[in-house]
């Protein structure tokens, strides 16, 4: 007997992401009709490699994609995986098989109905790009049953099905089937989704251009998370790359930008007191030092023990925010929110700063000197300003560390091949299972490659209780920061996005929410 689901999988405490704002709130105003303008425009920190949200999981292109491209499930504001281009799902029994029945009159931006060959072609594209969908679903299709509908079988039950499936990192966009067969190695060669905006133009460096799409179908429920009702109530929204946080907030106190999706954490407090302005606390996710570990120093173990030991979590994050009330210090590869997976396993080991103990470690792991290559991005400020005082960190207990700072793009095109890098300062999303983490995923994000890792892994993914699964990602976490160390986590932290005021309807849920959002004259 199969179970139809239109609330899919229920987190048991799952957690709400942050949505009201922390200083002028434009629910605190008042709601007067006003005249609004047709266009909206965003000051994005940084120009995304590509568009194509199934290529990276990068933040830039998840925050221009999914105002374009939409996905099978979505997650609402509780993190409930939840219908978006599917209508319902059935679950057989055995829970290896999910039966994907689609919504009808669904239209691309090109004008053709999206049908079964299109979800197909889409989420088995997905699962060989995305390396989460590829743990999760191994060599498992979907498969076309008829036109509206289609279906996963998996080879064993597979608990996080629905979260993975519905995550908005590198997410599975649906789009039409002649777009993903001329894709290549670099990504979809076409913008063609299904959501509220289309593509128009991309100018390099400059702005990416997307306008409303006038046949869009929307759900009619409530607006909550990225699920729900979706509208463009502007005509015309530009996404402009601008790099420079001071000339962002430049540009918002000018009207020159509606939205910036970043401003820098020194002038926080300047922007709460600002009238005109509303501001937004988002959690984004968490601060990282990576290791290197398939090449170099740092695949020896005592190396990265050394490094962890000299950590200073507090200083680093205090350093980059300025805020308490911007970050959290804390041990846990999941946050402490998300109670069906927290655990605080490593905090012994975790922001410790002994400066002579790790001198010792060191000199134990016989590291002579030899030149360490950090590699970071100035494109987002918060991450360059942690790997500069990780560099004064490490540099203290003896360590040569070089600086290589790199555009977005290149970092990651560098990241992939482990003779570029030693270390690498990163920040990742918010996940909401263990298997979205993307470090410990033999991956380019430190080529995390370890037999009890993936096995413990294996055992949440295809355990049948959730509790079962909590206990052994405890037991991962522990493993993580006493036995291996993927990484080094330095903290939490949380997003603030700043709007003028008269930009109404604005939420935000892992980046911004475009759609329902409309801008004063």
């Amino acid at each position: 007997m199969k179970k139809t689901w239109k609330v899919l999988f229920l987190l048991a405490a799952a957690f709400s992401l942050v949505m009201a704002g922390c200083g002028n709130s434009s629910s605190d105003k008042d709601k007067k009709k006003k005249e609004t303008a047709s266009e909206m425009r965003v000051a994005l920190t940084g120009q995304p490699p590509t568009i194509d949200p199934m290529m990276t999981p990068g933040a830039s292109t998840k925050q221009v994609a999914r105002h374009i491209f939409e996905q099978l499930l979505t997650l609402n504001s509780n993190f409930e995986p939840v219908p978006m281009l599917a209508d319902s799902v059935d679950k057989s029994d055995d829970g290896k098989t999910y039966t994907f029945n689609l919504r009808k009159g669904v239209k691309f931006h090109n004008g053709e109905e999206m049908t079964a060959d299109d979800v197909v072609a889409s989420m088995n594209r997905w699962i060989e790009q995305s390396s989460v969908a590829k743990a999760t679903f191994g060599d498992s299709q979907f498969e076309k049953v008829d036109d509206y509908t289609v279906e996963l079988k998996l080879n064993e039950p597979t608990l996080d099905t629905m979260e993975v499936i519905a995550s908005p990192k590198q997410f599975s966009a649906i789009m039409p089937k002649e777009v993903i067969e001329k894709a290549g190695k670099d990504g979809a060669k076409e913008y063609i989704g299904t959501g509220p905006f289309k593509f128009s133009e991309w100018s390099q460096d400059q702005f990416i251009h997307l306008t409303k799409f006038e046949d869009y179908s929307s759900l009619d429920t409530e607006a909550d998370g990225l699920s729900g009702k979706k509208e463009a109530l502007v005509d015309d929204l530009y996404f402009d790359i601008v790099t420079d946080p001071a000339t962002r907030l430049a540009g918002l106190q000018t009207g020159q930008y509606d939205v910036s999706l970043s401003v820098s954490n020194d002038n926080y407090e300047q922007v709460l007191g600002d009238e005109s302005l509303n501001t937004y606390k988002d959690l984004y996710g968490n601060i990282t030092l990576v290791y290197n570990k398939e090449k170099g120093p740092f695949t020896d173990f005592k190396l990265r023990e050394a490094v962890n030991t000299a950590i200073n979590s507090e200083e680093v994050m205090l350093a980059v925010f300025g805020h308490s009330d911007l970050y959290e210090i804390d041990a846990g590869y999941m946050n402490k929110a998300q109670t069906n997976w927290y655990n605080d396993s490593g905090k012994d080991v975790y922001n410790q700063g002994d400066t002579a103990k790790a001198k010792e470690m060191l000199k134990q792991a016989g590291y002579n000197g030899e030149e360490v290559r950090l590699m970071v991005t100035r494109d987002y400020d918060y991450q360059y300003n942690a790997a500069v005082v990780l560099q004064d960190q490490l540099k203290a207990i003896g360590i040569n560390v070089k600086l290589e700072v790199y555009d977005w793009g290149t970092l990651l095109d560098r990241e992939n091949d482990p003779n570029n890098w030693d270390l690498l300062v990163i920040g990742f999303s918010t996940v909401t299972t263990p298997s979205q983490v993307l470090y410990l995923t033999n991956n380019q994000h430190g080529f995390t490659n370890d037999k009890k890792i993936a096995e413990l892994l294996d055992s949440i993914k295809t355990s049948n209780d959730q509790e079962k699964a909590k206990a052994l990602f405890k037991e991962l976490q522990d493993y993580g920061w006493h036995k291996y160390l993927p990484v080094s986590n330095i903290g939490f932290h949380y997003d603030f996005i700043t709007t003028l005021d008269k930009v109404d309807g604005f939420t935000v849920f892992d980046g911004p929410v475009l759609w329902n959002t409309s801008v004063s004259k």
